[in-house]
């Protein structure tokens, strides 16, 4: 079973983290269905394992402690639209920096590319954020930021562009992870058009 964490903070926007999530546990009810052991299991994480305050005021509780996680397959860190608030708060660009130290694949949506970037995880990448904000994500260390694409994938880091590309993201990490035939069929039951093609 691949183990998904999912780093979240006061502030983020909520489709960059309910869009992966329905991606990774619809992909896991399907294998199910096919009569196989889940595929995928998401854990939800925070500093400290403090409640969280989403975008518009939805509050998530009872989340893991993001200081005391184990190694994840694949981390997931949802954007926001308060950048420079995410990135001052107490305790997260570590959080990102130990929690991506320990995973196999990290991967970023919209704006949660910033705080990889500040945790040193973009140096020497390719990678995307929101359109509005590749500019600015150009001047951080990353090898180059790219416009124009759902998502970038290079290696061992996967980023986003906006708001529901993440779910194009997730669809794409589920490809890569357990085929592209399950991401296409994950996709059909989220009922939304899907392409392997990351400019598609």
């Amino acid at each position: 079973m691949t183990r998904i964490g999912m780093l979240l903070f006061d502030g983020f926007d909520l489709i960059d983290a309910g869009g992966p999530y329905e991606v990774f546990l619809t992909a896991a009810r399907l294998a199910e269905r096919d009569g196989d052991a889940p595929t995928f299991a998401v854990d939800l994480l925070s500093v400290g394992g403090a409640d969280v305050v989403a975008f518009g005021g939805m509050t998530l509780t009872s989340l893991k402690t993001a200081e005391e996680a184990e190694a994840y397959d694949v981390l997931v860190v949802p954007g926001t639209i308060d950048v420079g608030a995410a990135l001052r708060a107490p305790g997260l660009v570590d959080a990102v920096a130990r929690m991506a130290d320990a995973s196999g694949l990290v991967t970023s949506v919209c704006t949660g590319a910033f705080l990889l970037a500040r945790a040193g995880i973009l140096e020497g990448h390719a990678a995307t954020t929101h359109w509005e904000d590749v500019e600015s994500l150009a001047e951080a260390e990353v090898r180059s930021a790219v416009a124009g694409v759902r998502w970038v994938d290079d290696g061992d880091v996967v980023t986003s562009g906006g708001l529901t590309s993440g779910i194009h993201m997730a669809l794409h990490v589920v490809a890569r992870l357990d085929g592209v035939e399950m991401a296409t069929r994950t996709a059909r039951q989220l009922d939304m058009d899907w392409s392997p093609d990351p400019a598609r």
